[in-house]
């Protein structure tokens, strides 16, 4: 079977990561990319050996060439996903495109509407679908291992210092330029959650807000920077520790600290603090995207699903508690323990899961494997190789963007009235 060849649209951590699996696994070859900053443009030319003409400064400029590909993996920052995903959909491209796949419903349903049009493959990067894991779970649950399933609780554990990096100083802390928190980062877990139940919920419910990186929570006499501030040795959040730590931790070069320069020496990474955006003190950002919410689901048999999101944790796995008529499931992202009501029998599943929860992870496994199973889903024409398609996706976004109608007007959403 030939590979898969591929035009990445936006070569940056995430276009980066889905584009080296695809090279990496054999499957997929890397033959045009379009990408404005010209540092990223020039080292992905360099690195899948691009000749000129197959090196672009934008989506539009590649979608004037014609189709150059099979498919296009699309990793544009979030409000940039309209334009290029119909554009290229209409050119026959199948597309993988990184989460959300848009940051409101008038630009998600015309993406769905484009990938059913052209009849084209389009995979949303959902990748907690794919892990080995939640392959694992979902198996156990469609065995009626614990009967019906009638409530789940769910944690996603953001990391302190994940949400100083993405939510608060990075790209990704503002509502205005990006989107709200729950669709971001905790898209995954909507959708993950609504995967397990096969279902989307009929009611939803949220609450949530900014508790702590805001101006009024700033200690007396901290600085604006923390290469200038007294109290950086002793603040969690402090941008040296945690970037100047980044060079000792090759795992850890092309995230987190990939973000911040693209320098691997201790002048670097000071330099891109003193005058970058990675180097703000956390208490003095633009940011107003929350660090905790809870969103409350209820399903049309009257199963109930509780989800929480908090930036006050370690950066872990997600935990999960599963709840049914039979037995229970307790899960940590690797191992899961199942209770058997009908014996008392307890069993640990280990679905030796060494990946850790981080982009610089995989995600536990899931970037590769879902990189996998789009480039497989598109060689064979068989886009069940997928667990999810385009009308999929915009189900379990519109779950999200329910909840968040929910919080602003602090009422319970119908999904059949959103």
């Amino acid at each position: 079977m030939s590979r898969v060849s591929l035009a990445v649209v936006g070569a940056g951590l995430r276009g980066q990561t889905y584009a080296r699996h695809a090279v990496a696994s054999g499957a997929g070859r890397v033959v045009a990319v379009a990408e404005p900053d010209r540092h990223r443009r020039e080292s992905a030319a360099a690195e899948f050996g691009l000749p000129p003409e197959r090196v672009f400064t934008g989506w539009a400029e590649l979608a004037g060439a014609g189709r150059l590909a099979d498919a296009a993996i699309i990793a544009t920052q979030d409000r940039m996903h309209l334009e290029p995903a119909v554009r290229l959909a209409d050119q026959g491209y199948h597309l993988l495109l990184e989460k959300p796949m848009a940051t409101s419903d008038a630009e998600a349903a015309p993406i769905a509407e484009a990938a059913e049009r052209n009849g084209i493959i389009l995979a949303v990067c959902h990748v907690l679908r794919y892990t080995v894991y939640t392959r694992a779970l979902k198996r156990l649950l469609d065995e009626g291992r614990i009967g019906r399933l009638v409530s789940v609780q769910h944690l996603e554990p953001v990391g302190w210092w994940h949400q100083a990096h993405s939510f608060v100083r990075g790209n990704w802390n503002s509502r205005e330029t990006s989107a709200p928190m729950l669709l971001t980062k905790s898209c995954h877990d909507i959708d993950w959650l609504i995967h397990l139940f096969g279902r989307p919920p009929v009611r939803v419910s949220s609450f949530g807000g900014l508790a702590h990186f805001t101006p009024s929570q700033r200690p007396e006499g901290a600085a604006d920077r923390c290469l200038d501030c007294p109290l950086e040795p002793s603040c969690p959040y402090s941008a040296k520790r945690l970037y100047l730590g980044c060079l000792s931790d090759p795992e850890r070069h092309f995230w987190p600290l990939g973000a911040v320069t693209a320098g691997r020496t201790e002048d670097d990474v000071l330099a891109a603090l003193r005058t970058g955006p990675y180097g703000r003190c956390v208490y003095a950002c633009d940011n107003d995207v929350f660090d905790h919410q809870v969103v409350s689901m209820e399903f049309a048999d009257g199963a109930t699903c509780s989800f929480t999101m908090t930036a006050f944790t370690p950066m872990e796995h997600r935990k999960t508690r599963l709840f049914g008529t039979h037995g229970c499931v307790e899960g940590d992202g690797r191992t899961l323990r199942v209770t058997d009501f009908r014996t008392g029998a307890e069993e640990v599943v280990d679905t030796a899961t060494e990946a850790g929860p981080s982009a610089a992870d995989g995600h536990g496994g899931g970037d590769e494997a879902l990189t996998e199973a789009f480039l497989a889903a598109v060689a064979s024409g068989d886009p069940s190789l997928l667990s999810s398609d385009a009308a999929t996706s915009l189900a379990t976004h519109r779950v999200v963007w329910a909840a968040e109608h929910a919080r602003t007007t602090g009422t319970v959403v119908r999904l059949d009235a959103v």
